[in-house]
Formats: structure tokens, C-alpha cells, sequence
């Protein structure tokens, strides 16, 4: 049994740690999203999973994907951070392009499918259309870092800059 400490008290966590999921946003040169229709509850979402230990971020992207849809993919950039505040799961969002393969099911998915944005939009979960929609954002923009419940984003409240004033 693993037992872990808080790094504060040096006492037993009353919660266990996060898990960590990668999600590969794959995107054609048309512009379309890869998605699937998960098997388990039926929604659409990007392809992607849990990290296993002994694998890159990337491998894993790649894994999952490849697992789930039958598309080999490259990996390009981190284009978000999502914690799903009453799981414990953080996911990190890639933005790939397919490299080769074609569209297959498997036990995960009951569907796979090709999306424009707006699709996205009409069949994913906000949590999950938000991560897509992250990833089509330009090139050089920061990864979005954002947190939700499960179902909906958690909107931050706005913290106001505090301002210096001249000779304080």
C-alpha cells in the first residue's frame, strides 16, 4: 500500500493523489478534429486516456489515440491543462496531426469521426469541445489552463492587478 504524506503536516493525506490523462487533439489539413464516441456512457470526445508510469507524455498521446482510433499520429504541442476538480484528474491536451492509419472502432469507441469546429461544438461537453477548441487556437498562444466539475468550466474569479503607485 502506498501511503502518502503532506508535505506540510508529515501526516498521512486524507485524499489521494491525481491521476493524470493525455488527450490527443488531432487535427487534419482541412481543418477537422478526430473524435470518438466513447462506448461506456456514449459522449464525444478527443481520443485519449490515463498515462501509464512508465511512459513520455507523448508516447502516451500517441498510445491512446492509436488504441482508440487507429490513427498513428505526431505529436505537436501542449495546448492545454484541464483538472477536473471533484475526480482528481489533470489531462493534458496535445495538439497532433495524423501521420497514417485509418478510422477504426474498438472497445472504447462506438464511433469515430472527422469534426468541423462547429460539429465539436453541437456533440462535445463544454469540457470536452473547450480542450478541442483550445487546441485550434494559433500556433504561438500559451497552453490554456482552465478547471471544471465534470460537466461544466469552473469560472475563475477575476483577481484585480494591484496597482503601485509612484513613491509608496
Amino acid at each position: 500500500m502506498l501511503l502518502c504524506m503532506s508535505h506540510r503536516t508529515g501526516k498521512p493525506r486524507s485524499t489521494p493523489l491525481h491521476s493524470v490523462s493525455v488527450a490527443g487533439a488531432v487535427v487534419r489539413e482541412d481543418g477537422r478534429v478526430l473524435a470518438i464516441r466513447r462506448a461506456d456512457n456514449g459522449t464525444w470526445e478527443p481520443p485519449g486516456g490515463v498515462l501509464e508510469l512508465s511512459e513520455s507524455v507523448e508516447d502516451g498521446v500517441r498510445r491512446e489515440v492509436f488504441e482508440e482510433t487507429g490513427i498513428k499520429v505526431g505529436v505537436e504541442r501542449l495546448t492545454g491543462v484541464y483538472k477536473n476538480v471533484p475526480r482528481g484528474v489533470v489531462a493534458l491536451v496535445f495538439r497532433c496531426h495524423p501521420e497514417s492509419g485509418a478510422e477504426q472502432l474498438s472497445e472504447e469507441s462506438t464511433a469515430v469521426a472527422w469534426l468541423t469546429p462547429a460539429e465539436v461544438s453541437d456533440r462535445m461537453a463544454e469540457v470536452y469541445a473547450v480542450r478541442v477548441l483550445d487546441a485550434l487556437r494559433e500556433g504561438g498562444a500559451a497552453p490554456a489552463v482552465r478547471a471544471h466539475d465534470g460537466i461544466r468550466l469552473l469560472v475563475r474569479r477575476r483577481v484585480m492587478p494591484v496597482r503601485r503607485v509612484p513613491g509608496a
